[in-house]
């Protein structure tokens, strides 16, 4: 989904979406509609978590502020290193294991390439 505003010439979707239980109508661009719904089901998902989990979880309004907080918390956290580096409480979903994958094997050959013959059968 994208941040940008829609323009006045841009068409636009409307989807029913459910969330607590409340029906809501939301507009996306065409082709988003399953990033949309897939994010509906996350932040459902969360919402349910917080109110069967918190006996003050309150109105709907507080418990979508509340899952809305701690998906921003999490989002934050996965774009901002920590001080060593790397985040090891960032939620799974969020790591790219294609990519990670990638970078790791980059790293076993460069490092391969600066060992002397017969030390790479230690790694």
């Amino acid at each position: 989904m994208s941040a940008k505003a829609a323009g006045p010439d841009e068409r636009m979707v409307t989807l029913d979406v459910t969330l607590l239980g409340r029906d809501y109508k939301v507009a996306c661009k065409p082709g988003e509609e399953a990033e949309l719904r897939e994010a509906v089901a996350l932040l459902d998902r969360r919402m349910r978590d917080i109110r069967e989990s918190s006996s003050k979880a309150g109105s709907t309004e507080r418990v979508a502020v509340m899952a809305a907080l701690n998906l921003a918390h999490e989002l934050q956290r996965a774009h901002t290193p920590s001080a060593a580096g790397h985040d090891a409480a960032a939620p799974a979903a969020l790591v790219d294991a294609a990519a990670a994958r990638r970078r790791i094997a980059s790293m076993r050959s460069a490092i391969e390439q600066v060992l002397v013959p017969g030390q790479e059968k230690l790694l």
